[in-house]
């Protein structure tokens, strides 16, 4: 099973908690040796499921959308990051330079080409910006590609 991630970043503490809870039940619902994650492994749900997959025995598949991406994520994430890139069984490029909006989608649609599901961590609200969450559901329901979403009830992001 090749489960692809995308999510919000910037949860509150609380809402975290129950994501990394629902996610670890997803993961322990599969048999390891034929799972395989695929994120673009940024900081929150797309490094905790990366995580999760991993401990379960599991394999990660990394999304790199922009040559600059790592520069544009937290410097607490990076060593997260650096650890879970090095653990990769493979790693894909989009090409671009920049880790603008655009490259932040290039990468989600190469994740949703590369999955036979997509785990949306998602309130079912609309996107704050191009390459959000949203965008990437919407991406995945129109080519075909299955969608679980993940939320906990009552739960807001910010």
């Amino acid at each position: 099973m090749r489960l692809g991630i995308t999510g919000h970043r910037g949860l509150p503490p609380e809402v975290e908690a129950q994501v990394r809870a629902d996610l670890a039940k997803v993961v322990e619902a599969c048999y390891a040796e034929n799972l395989v994650a695929i994120s673009c492994i940024a900081d929150g749900p797309d490094s905790w499921f990366a995580d999760a997959v991993l401990a379960h025995g599991g394999r990660l598949e990394v999304v790199i959308p922009a040559a600059e991406y790592r520069d544009s994520l937290p410097d607490w994430h990076h060593p997260v990051y650096d650890d879970l890139i090095a653990r990769a069984v493979d790693v894909h490029h989009t090409g671009m330079q920049e880790s603008t909006s655009h490259a932040h989608q290039a990468g989600s649609e190469i994740v949703v080409g590369l999955a036979d599901e997509l785990i949306a961590v998602w309130d079912g609200q609309p996107g704050r910006g191009y390459g959000g969450t949203a965008d990437v559901v919407t991406y995945a329901q129109r080519v075909g590609v299955p969608v679980r979403i993940i939320w906990p009830e009552g739960a807001t992001r910010d």
